[in-house]
């Protein structure tokens, strides 16, 4: 029997074990009863309904205008475009709850069938490979923090990449490397902290196998890895690319070390591996009394009770003892550089209480984008996982199972010292009455644990084997199930969450959704701002399809941010922060993002000090709070006849707008590519909206003098516009916006979000700008018979010639005025207004 578990169905058996404990394990959240709470669902549910709506309504994702004034969705690394999410997203125009927290949990199911594989493909015994993809799925961080969507799926793509490199590793096939460098990349591809450790978990595996084989095993894995290399890169390379353009531009390109070091793993949270609710993170009866609460110092540390929880099960951390270290198997050659990976991974895990992350640092490339050391915790438990597993393989494959008297010696040793550190711990905060109920449980999983390591050694033959699989099973799974199962921060009501539904009947979101609805062609796209509703709030706006001021993300643009007071998120009113160039809610910058309705809890006094009687007016009283409305707020496309130059900088830092009527003059850093006279016009214009998508902006206005049609959504440098048809410059107006200048007439102007073309010319001029001889003439556009502009002689300027550089550029080049510069200075102010 012990020979047809190993050899025979022993694997398959295996598998199907651990898919039914995934079942149970998971019902749950699979029946509905619970939901995955915080930012799986503030955050993640809101990024799969807008790439589920996008999708089903036959638009792009790739930019989101309904946060943060509008931002490249396709850059972002949380949206989930380039994760198995779309599959989602293209089976329904609104997951569920419950679909959604299937597809976070199956990849810790999938994950762990990788790991499987991997004891399979080198033949160890396949209640160790059960045990591993149990404590894989359900240990440590996999099971504590499932709420943070994007490092699940990277966890469980690189327990599939793990997989697959190992085999590339043993059979040198470069059909192996095709599949890791695919699944690395997948897992590379919305970077996070857990994809970057994973990859140097990856690299380490690599160079660990060339120290061992020699020139041998690194030319046998040259090929394979070449193509695991291509593989991943065409994967990786322009996602990549977009995210490291956008993270540059965000409020948070780097992160210094004193604030990643804020995120590190206090050393007294390694404690929870072996007792594990030793705070009171699982039961909410219990205050947490853990290292990020009140009672320590919570200036030195910024993490939530659920990131410092470890603990895999009492029988994997008892493998790792007896026999690991007792026997010195985690010294054998086949893991051995698993083993010191694992240690690593503590090591960086503990971050700032160890000079050792001060040189990872500086000295690993990405560490630096990151805030959170802990992050390593994925990765203790997935290479704890492997490590107990191969613990379990060899005590089966051993003819003894008997536990020595040096295997009790070392174990009780560590425990009793453990005991001591918890009991110092405990008095420290004066929690010793709050420990002793977690400490007895651990006492009774790892006791059972012993037991049953003991008797491993008679079940050795016939049914011994099929039964101790059995048990083996049930003992890890019950443990796994008790002290890492549904909690208050992986699991809750469904209904907290009901904003986020499409088809909520939440009276403030239908109040917002009614007054922001416009008829077709329509010029307003009135803003929003949730101030303060609660956690859930922020991203609502994704889901129900209006614009929200503000948003919930840690990466948003810095000048959006910086003018406007962003945060990560907005979740209480006073996490609300005014700046000198939005100073109130009732000021222009507020007015020219078309900020028109304000829901908030209290009233609005109480946040905005500087408002004054009649500012806003209160026009909705629902469940959450309050409604107003700013009348002042200009609709989202304009047309401006006149220009003035202004130093947006300076007006950020300052607060101070030039005195002139964003109706007549539109403020710009440049001068306009067509020279007209500087200062405010008054020009009535037909202007109508007639497109408004993601990435698709059409405008129609009909005008009697030229001007400038001004698109009050975020300037970026990946949009691209249009003039009837000819490609011309969108210029950065009033601070943040964008604009494009317009002759006399009938046109039609078409934005458009193209982001490869965009990143690509941004790193060339990056790199290497283009040299221009001085006197190489630009080439312009060729020329269409379209209206001229009022007023003007034959030789008016056509919609074709806007589309040349601007002034500053020619200037910045050396080109001299622009061929049609002597037509442009012949002509009156009058005709050209």
């Amino acid at each position: 029997m012990n020979t047809l578990l190993k050899k025979g169905a022993g694997y398959p058996l295996a598998a199907a074990g651990f898919v039914c404990v995934w079942v149970v394990l998971c019902w749950p959240w699979l029946s509905g009863a619970v939901t995955i709470p915080f930012d799986a669902k503030a955050h993640f549910q809101a990024q799969i309904q807008f790439l589920a709506q996008a999708l089903h309504s036959g638009q792009s994702p790739f930019w989101n205008h309904n946060v943060f004034g509008g931002s490249p969705q396709v850059a972002d690394p949380q949206s989930l475009i380039f994760s198995p999410a779309i599959l989602l997203a293209l089976l329904s125009p609104s997951p569920s709850f419950r679909a959604v927290d299937a597809y976070v949990l199956a990849h810790l199911l999938v994950g762990g069938l990788a790991l499987m594989m991997f004891f399979r493909d080198r033949g160890w015994h396949p209640v160790g490979g059960l045990l591993a993809a149990l404590v894989f799925a359900f240990g440590a961080s996999a099971a504590w923090r499932v709420q943070h969507v994007g490092q699940i799926a990277s966890l469980a793509f690189f327990a599939i990449a793990f997989w697959l490199t190992a085999r590339m590793l043993q059979r040198s096939s470069p059909s192996a490397g095709a599949l890791a460098g695919l699944a690395a990349g997948l897992m590379m591809v919305e970077p996070d902290q857990v994809a970057l450790l994973g990859a140097y978990v990856l690299i380490g595996m690599v160079v660990a196998h060339w120290l061992a084989g020699g020139w041998a095993a690194f030319r046998s894995s040259l090929v394979p890895g070449v193509v695991a290399s291509l593989s991943g890169l065409a994967v990786v390379a322009l996602p990549l690319l977009w995210t490291w353009l956008f993270a540059e531009a965000t409020t948070r390109p780097a992160v210094d070390l004193v604030e990643a070091g804020r995120g590190s793993l206090h050393p007294a949270s390694l404690l929870t591996a072996f007792v594990a609710d030793l705070f009171g993170a699982l039961d909410p009866k219990v205050e947490f009394w853990g290292p990020y609460s009140p009672s320590w110092n919570a200036n030195e540390l910024f993490l939530s009770q659920n990131m410092g929880q470890v603990y895999f099960g009492a029988l994997p951390v008892l493998l790792l003892i007896v026999p690991g270290l007792s026997r010195g198997w985690l010294w054998d050659r086949g893991i051995r550089s698993l083993t010191i990976l694992f240690a690593l991974m503590v090591l960086f895990a503990i971050g700032r209480y160890t000079p050792a992350f001060a040189f990872f640092y500086h000295h690993l490339p990405g560490v630096n984008a990151f805030r959170r050391p802990a992050d390593a915790t994925f990765l203790i438990g997935a290479l704890g996982a492997v490590l107990a597993g191969y613990m379990l393989h060899r005590l089966f494959s051993e003819a003894s199972l008997k536990v020595t008297k040096r295997d009790l010696f070392l174990a009780g040793g560590l425990f009793a010292v453990l005991a001591a550190a918890v009991l110092a711990v405990s008095v420290q905060n004066d929690r010793v009455a709050a420990a002793l109920r977690p400490v007895a449980f651990a006492g009774l999983w790892f006791g059972a644990s012993l037991v049953l390591l003991q008797g491993l050694r008679h079940l050795r033959s016939g049914w011994g084997p099929l039964v101790a699989a059995t048990l083996v099973t049930g003992v890890v799974a019950a443990d796994l199930g008790v002290n890492n199962g549904p909690n208050e921060s992986t699991a809750l009501a469904p209904d907290i969450y009901d904003v986020l539904r499409p088809e909520t009947r939440n009276e403030t979101v239908q109040v917002l959704k009614r007054l922001t609805a416009q008829p077709a062609g329509s010029t307003r796209r009135d803003r929003v701002e949730l101030l303060g509703l609660g956690f859930e709030w922020p991203n609502a706006g994704m889901v129900h399809g209006f614009d929200h001021t503000l948003g919930y993300n840690p990466l948003r643009l810095a000048e959006f941010s910086d003018a406007v007071g962003t945060r990560d998120t907005i979740a209480g009113p006073d996490q609300r922060k005014f700046t000198p160039l939005f100073p109130s809610y009732h000021c222009r910058l507020a007015n020219l993002l078309g900020l028109r309705y304000i829901a908030s809890p209290v009233p609005i006094e109480q946040v905005d000090h500087a408002l004054r009687d009649g500012d806003l007016k209160l026009i909705a009283r629902t469940k959450e709070g309050y409604v107003y409305e700013n009348a002042q707020a200009l609709p989202r496309v304009q047309f401006v006849g006149g220009w003035e130059l202004a130093d947006f900088d300076g007006m950020k830092q300052g607060g101070r707008w030039p005195e002139v009527d964003p109706g007549q003059a539109v403020l710009l850093e440049v001068e306009p590519p067509v020279a007209m006279p500087e200062g405010p016009a008054l020009v009535k214009a037909d202007i109508r909206l007639s497109r408004y998508e993601n990435t698709q902006v059409e405008i129609e206005v009909t005008t009697s003098a030229a001007g400038f049609v001004v698109l009050n959504d975020t300037w970026h440098p990946w949009w691209r516009a249009e003039v009837d048809g000819v490609e011309t410059e969108i210029l950065k107006a009033n601070v943040l916006f964008r604009a494009v200048q317009v002759p006399a007439g009938t046109h039609k102007i078409r934005f458009s979000f193209n982001p490869i073309e965009g990143a690509l010319a941004e790193v060339r001029e990056r790199v290497s700008p283009a040299p221009v001889e001085d006197d190489a003439p630009l080439p312009l556009p060729p020329m269409h018979d379209e209206p001229l502009i009022a007023g003007a002689s034959s030789d008016g300027l056509l919609p074709s010639m806007l589309a040349g550089p601007s002034q500053a550029t020619r200037d910045s080049l050396r080109l001299g005025p622009p061929p049609i510069a002597s037509m442009r200075d012949g002509m009156s102010s009058a005709q050209v207004q």
